[in-house]
């Protein structure tokens, strides 16, 4: 967890950025492009990256504002990369 949260860095000092906002496209390919292709390295299509994404919006559900440390988090769980942190 402490190797996302210096991933995310100054993202975390602001309140707005320091959540995912899944209804904004945006914001989802946002995560699918700095997160899961070029952190995580992941090479799968956009739109299997997108469904990844989705799910876990779709898990966080209940959470009005969705941690991004947290959010990403169970993506690196989902493809078995928390040890890149």
């Amino acid at each position: 967890m402490k190797g996302i949260i210096k991933h995310c860095g100054i993202a975390l000092q602001s309140k707005d950025a320091s959540f995912v906002a899944c209804t904004d496209k945006a914001e989802r390919d946002r995560v699918r492009d700095s997160f899961l292709k070029k952190k995580l390295a992941l090479t799968a299509s956009e739109a299997d990256l997108d469904k990844a994404v989705m799910e876990v919006c779709q898990k966080m559900h209940a959470d009005r504002d969705k941690s991004r440390v947290a959010f990403y988090y169970l993506l690196a769980e989902k493809y078995g990369k928390l040890a890149a942190f």
